[in-house]
């Protein structure tokens, strides 16, 4: 779009009383149900990293055929998430959903029965091609319901979801695989796939129940608060020079949107390599019981949880995108580096990483807020499926690598440099590739939640 002056901007984000309503109305609707699916979804993604610390102890795993199964997770992912992105704008978010949490959750459980790596490497694959589109679609569904002033701080709630499973996922994990090992002759292991996969069967009714597919649908919203929305819908600003094509099949052709996709791919490699290797990173500190794992895993987590939140509030503020996810990953790249000259200081290390993961965890939402205003409205399905689809490749491979570094250093402060080149690389590139569509900045009054 063409620069915008301070004075149009603000008259154009300006909100009556009746609009802020409007959005609460919505919040309260649309995010605690969704957020509660994407942490189900996640953890049921991540879990892995803690069922192999006792995964080992029962089958004959190494190290690469754990590396390698949490990346082909992601090749399932690549290959089904644009489909289920334009099947959802054909067919509607609600049956979309249903169909991609009752299938994840079943293959979720699933993982129980596994006793060869060739079984291991199925299952994870099926978790991701049915998974495939649940965080795109959610994506999607937003734009139907918020202006891009409100984007920014609604995907950090939302994804959110992810921090906080972190927080929980450690003392969680750790307990199941503690004190439910031997229970009715399961390992501990087996139970946790059993008990983090049902949650997301019973969710996938919920949504299909409680949530409609576009405003229009929405009972619980009267026709002078649809017409309100309507026309703030239509009155969008956003903050960043969008592509200029109109299809699916234009913005096929549009190089910075591979550009982009390069950039989610560094972003989620270096945020995956540390999720899946975190335990392992806790555990070479000196720290041995499974359940403090989990524990000393949480804090970190728990801070992220905090920052991400702000920091999108604070990109909302300032209607500003670029320079907040450049931000973000050089906090993580710091903490990083600080983390590694740390180790041996248990409490020391545990506050560099908390650092560490204030960027890690808010810059993902930053760029999601960024392309869903760069992407126009007749190329949304499908773009924001496909920089999704192509970012997930990153952790599809990045485990693997940082396995290889350290096998071959025998040093996790090498693979600890490779995750922050990815972080660093990562913002230099947005920054380069898209342009801000503002001329003149002034911070504006934070949306009401």
């Amino acid at each position: 779009m063409h620069p915008t002056t301070t004075s149009s901007v603000s008259h154009a984000l300006a909100e009556s009383p009746a609009l802020k309503a409007v959005f609460s109305k919505i919040n309260w609707r649309l995010i605690p149900l969704l957020l509660i699916a994407y942490m189900v979804a996640y953890l049921d993604r991540i879990n892995i990293g803690y069922a192999q610390l006792q995964m080992k102890q029962t089958l004959p795993f190494s190290d690469a055929v754990y590396g390698l199964g949490a990346g082909i997770f992601f090749i399932g992912y690549f290959l089904f998430e644009v489909p289920s992105n334009l099947l959802l704008e054909k067919i509607g978010a609600r049956k979309t959903l249903l169909r991609i949490m009752v299938l994840w959750g079943i293959a979720a459980v699933a993982m129980m029965f596994v006793s060869t790596p060739t079984q291991f490497y199925v299952v994870r694959f099926l978790l991701g091609a049915f998974e495939a589109g649940f965080f795109p679609g959610v994506i999607l569904y937003f734009t139907y319901w918020y202006p891009s002033v409100r984007r920014g701080q609604v995907i950090a709630i939302f994804m959110s979801a992810t921090t906080i499973v972190s927080v929980i996922a450690g003392p969680l994990c750790g307990g199941i695989l503690k004190y439910f090992d031997g229970v009715s002759g399961l390992h501990g292991w087996q139970w946790l796939f059993i008990v983090q996969g049902l949650p997301a069967v019973i969710l996938g009714f919920l949504v299909y129940v409680l949530l409609e597919d576009r405003p229009a649908d929405a009972s619980w919203l009267s026709q002078d608060e649809k017409r309100l929305l309507d026309d703030r819908m239509k009155n969008d600003v956003k903050d960043v020079e969008g592509e200029p094509s109109g299809t699916f099949g234009q913005m096929l052709r549009d190089p910075k949107v591979y550009v982009l996709s390069l950039v989610y791919f560094l972003l989620l490699g270096a945020t995956y390599t540390m999720v899946f290797w975190l335990p392992t990173l806790i555990q070479s500190w000196g720290v041995k019981d499974l359940f403090l794992i989990g524990i000393y895993a949480a804090i970190p987590n728990a801070v992220g949880v905090i920052g991400m939140i702000l920091i999108g509030r604070n990109s909302d503020k300032w209607h500003e995108r670029r320079w907040h996810f450049a931000a973000c990953v050089v906090i993580a790249a710091v903490g990083l580096f600080a983390t590694t000259l740390l180790q041996g200081n248990l409490v020391a290390s545990v506050l560099a990483l908390s650092f560490a993961v204030i960027g890690i965890a808010s810059a993902t939402p930053i760029f999601f807020a960024l392309i869903s205003e760069y992407l126009s409205a007749g190329a949304a399905a499908g773009g924001l499926a496909l920089i999704s689809s192509l970012g997930n490749l990153g952790p599809a491979v990045s485990p693997s690598i940082n396995g290889f570094i350290v096998k071959n250093t025998g040093d996790n402060i090498y693979s600890m440099y490779f995750v922050m080149a990815l972080y660093v690389l990562s913002g230099l590139l947005l920054l380069f590739t898209i342009r801000s569509a503002l001329t003149v900045r002034t911070p504006m009054a934070a949306p009401a939640h």
